[in-house]
């Protein structure tokens, strides 16, 4: 029966650290990547449609992302878009190609994306934590209902906090990484 709740637990604490890095990879670090237009849509014939499916997206240089869409009529629109999403960048147009230059971060900047990404750890930390009290409570119920002694159920919480730990440890793993490649010049 532990086992079943430890798969479940397993695939709770993945979902959670999946969460955690498509979360960061929407936090600007100074660099140019792809990941920063994914959560932008764009309406495509009435349907909200996100640019990488439209577009072609490319990085040529560090600090450059470029956008070309796939039909010319979407120009404006991809355009728009990106301005409402509120990436931190300005969009330039020249008639076939939409140019994203990254500006370099200010420190004060850096700061507040730091923040931000602990904000997020924190959350991924808090559904890690929502996970194994889950998983405490389903163990304390097998114990009521007869199913587990006292010993298997003090060995079975101990090894849900070992498990928990783990992903407590990913997750700041994940953030040191994170913060260092925000703060890095």
């Amino acid at each position: 029966m532990f086992e079943e709740i430890a798969a479940d637990l397993a695939e709770r604490f993945e979902k959670a650290a999946a969460s955690l890095k498509r979360d960061f990879a929407r936090i600007r670090t100074g660099r140019a990547s792809a990941s920063l237009l994914d959560g932008v849509a764009v309406d495509y014939y009435g349907v909200q449609t996100p640019v990488t499916q439209v577009a072609t997206v490319k990085i040529p240089e560090p600090r450059l992302i470029t956008v070309s869409p796939w039909e010319k009529s979407l120009l404006g629109a991809i355009e728009k878009a990106i301005m409402k999403a509120d990436l931190g960048v300005t969009p330039n147009n020249d008639g076939t190609i939409i140019r994203l230059p990254i500006p370099p971060l200010t420190g004060e900047r850096r700061q507040e994306l730091a923040k931000a990404a602990k904000k997020i750890a924190e959350d991924a930390r808090i559904a890690v934590r929502n996970a194994r009290r889950d998983a405490n409570d389903m163990l304390k119920d097998l114990q009521k209902d007869g199913e587990l002694t006292e010993d298997d159920l003090r060995r079975d919480l101990t090894k849900v906090q070992e498990l928990t730990d783990k992903a407590i440890a990913h997750v700041d793993a994940l953030l040191a990484e994170k913060e260092q490649e925000i703060l890095e010049v």
